[in-house]
């Protein structure tokens, strides 16, 4: 059994998802890695990783308005708002999604489907560098 770790950056130009497959794709390509799990751990605590449709941005802005639905930005709401009106919303929605996600690799290649990609989904409205963790084990 091998392991792989390694870490992705990530800029990000505000709130939405950015896609962040391709980066990810080429760390397990490079790590060699042929049959195994991939886990990828975001390192923040306002932003998030999910698994999402890539073919029609659509799906990604209506992810972003109904998160904007579902969180109130009102910070009469929020104990914690020294960091700005957009962090605690942007922790909860963070609770709301996953920091961390496993996916299989075979023949060297995630096992993503056809439609899926890989986003970073950034909940606070400046830019940000967010770094995600890869651990790649397998033979």
């Amino acid at each position: 059994m091998r392991q792989h770790s390694e870490e992705v950056q990530v800029e990000t130009r505000g709130p939405g998802l950015l896609e962040i497959t391709r980066p990810v794709e080429d760390a397990v390509r490079a790590a060699g890695i042929a049959e195994g799990l991939l886990t990828l751990f975001c390192r923040h605590t306002s932003c998030s990783l999910t698994i999402q449709e890539n073919a029609d941005p659509d799906v990604q802005r209506d992810l972003e308005d109904f998160f904007a639905r579902l969180v109130s930005r009102d910070p009469a709401l929020y104990r914690h708002t020294t960091e700005g009106p957009d962090d605690m919303p942007a922790h909860i929605r963070s609770a709301l999604t996953q920091v961390q996600l496993s996916i299989p690799v075979a023949d060297g290649r995630l096992q993503l489907g056809t439609w899926q990609g890989i986003y970073l989904f950034e909940h606070r409205d400046r830019p940000h560098g967010r770094r995600v963790a890869l651990h790649l084990m397998g033979e």
